[in-house]
């Protein structure tokens, strides 16, 4: 690390990385490639790596790349549609697949089968409204190359052999539309995160506690941080001090965040919305479907409330679920406390959570909407993708929990965001990261903007920037500009992922 980092006094690692999720694998993993003398200690409060929003049965396991979500793509006032988000995430995820292709090549992880594979990504509405908007889309998005081989159709005969489930029982007069890309995947967030830190824990100089929980974190002096971290276990507490610090802890970043006291923190508030999935039990209707089908967004919903009646791999089987439905909890975590939300309330962010609460009122009430509804309900929205669903091939299951990020505004006071946010101090000593959507499957572009804040002279080197391009071959380049060098890299990362059709 380089004299920036290089602070007075004594240290017990370099860097510490508070919690074991997708993002703080990816950072320590990305860090010891660059630097392969550091020394790391990860804080994990659970038991097992990968428990909460990287867990499979709380991520929605959708390679994020915008083929088939539809609230990347908003329709604007005059009636166009917005495709830069859209292109940026699509990009984003081929960079996370050249990192993955890497971390294969090198032998950091185990087989590609075991977190990656191919499945389609579709979207599918059905009314005269939704289908002009999903053909305007579909228009859009051809005119950057990602999209290319996106397929679009209002003919039932040819949606019913691309997913047959969700045309079985519906009317025949009924208007709808769908696109298709094969290029798709469904990813199992939990078992890359938890190879990444296999092979982390195995390195020179990295310690992984679990069952340690960050009970507060200060600024010395000397510019070092000191943490203050509890044994869950022993009810032991102890100071460790480091270089860096990393906040990954998902919806526990927050009130850490408050803790470190770094002006950049203030004024950020938190916004928890639960997940529940339907989960069908009936092996025969799982087998028919092979497909991650993505609806339209209620009004006021929440990105990960989208809709989807999606084919998973988890665990090794085959699975098939429906959702997420929404649902409210004053928790940041899954595995959290009650009192997570009012404790994270402060002096300098009361007015800005206010102020997204009263401008996002929608919310508010498609949130009791959802809390209220019964299994009957909860059917009748599956039936709008599935005609001939029955409750008695479906039982519910609790997915994770999603802090969405409340930030401050000059005009409003405060906005509700729904994408991520790193949160960095000005010497580049600590961050943390925000939010939700689309969070694991842009992990590595995620990490590469920390290490471009907190790391910036080191990155400038030429040791530093040769290895990030043997990582990431297209670092520095746009795959939306240049189509040939986007093939080129899809096919590459394609065959060295083994990505297999379903």
């Amino acid at each position: 690390m380089t004299k920036k980092k290089k602070t007075v006094g004594k240290t017990d690692a370099d860097v510490i990385l508070i919690g074991a999720g997708i993002m703080s694998a990816t950072l320590g993993v990305l860090l010891k490639e660059l630097e392969p003398d550091l020394s790391i200690e990860i804080y994990e409060r659970l038991d097992i790596a990968a428990a909460e929003s990287s867990d499979a049965w709380n991520n929605a396991g959708t390679g994020h790349s915008a083929f088939c979500e539809l609230n990347y793509t908003p329709e604007k006032a005059d009636g166009t549609v917005e495709t830069k988000k859209a292109v940026q995430i699509a990009e984003h995820f081929e960079v996370s697949k050249q990192f993955w292709a890497y971390l294969i090549e090198k032998g950091l992880v185990s087989s590609p089968a075991n977190f990656i594979r191919k499945i389609p990504h579709m979207s599918f509405v059905w009314g005269k409204k939704n289908v002009e908007y999903l053909r305007k889309r579909y228009d859009a998005l051809q005119k950057c190359n990602l999209f290319s081989d996106m397929e679009y159709t209002e003919d039932a005969k040819v949606i019913d052999t691309w997913a047959p489930l969700i045309m079985e029982g519906r009317k025949k007069e009924e208007k709808i539309a769908a696109t298709k890309m094969d290029l798709g995947t469904d990813v199992n967030f939990g078992s890359l995160t938890r190879d990444m830190f296999n092979h982390l824990k195995e390195q020179k100089n990295v310690s992984l506690y679990f069952n340690h929980e960050i009970r507060d974190l200060g600024k010395n002096k000397d510019g070092n941080w000191s943490i203050k971290v509890r044994d869950l276990e022993t009810k032991e507490s102890r100071k460790r001090v480091a270089k860096f610090v990393f906040i990954g802890a998902g919806g526990g970043s927050l009130p850490l965040l408050e803790k470190s006291g770094i002006p950049e923190g203030k004024g950020f508030g938190g916004f928890p919305v639960s997940g529940q999935w339907l989960k069908c039990t009936n092996d025969e209707i799982i087998a028919k479907h092979h497909a991650k089908v993505y609806g339209k967004a209620a009004v006021g919903a929440p990105p990960m409330s989208v809709p989807h009646l999606d084919t998973r791999m988890i665990n090794g089987k085959q699975a098939l679920l429906f959702g997420p439905y929404a649902g409210f909890s004053t928790k940041f975590l899954k595995n959290g406390s009650f009192l997570d939300l009012p404790k994270s309330i402060k002096f300098n962010n009361i007015r800005p959570m206010i102020s997204a609460g009263l401008h996002n009122l929608d919310l508010t009430k498609y949130l009791i909407e959802q809390v209220r509804q019964s299994p009957e309900d909860r059917l009748d929205a599956l039936k709008e993708y599935l005609p001939t669903a029955a409750l008695k091939d479906w039982e519910l299951e609790y997915a994770g929990q999603r802090v969405q990020v409340i930030k401050k505004d000059e005009k409003k006071g405060g906005v509700l965001e729904f994408g991520t946010e790193v949160v960095s101090a000005a010497d580049g000593s600590i961050a943390a990261l925000l939010g939700a959507s689309p969070g694991a499957s842009t992990a590595v572009s995620i990490m590469l903007e920390l290490l471009a804040r907190c790391f910036k002279e080191d990155l400038a080197t030429d040791e530093w920037q040769n290895k990030i391009k043997e990582m990431i071959p297209t670092y520095g380049k746009e795959l939306a500009n240049d189509a040939a060098l986007s093939k080129t890299t899809r096919e590459r990362t394609s065959r060295i992922l083994e990505i297999q059709n379903a």
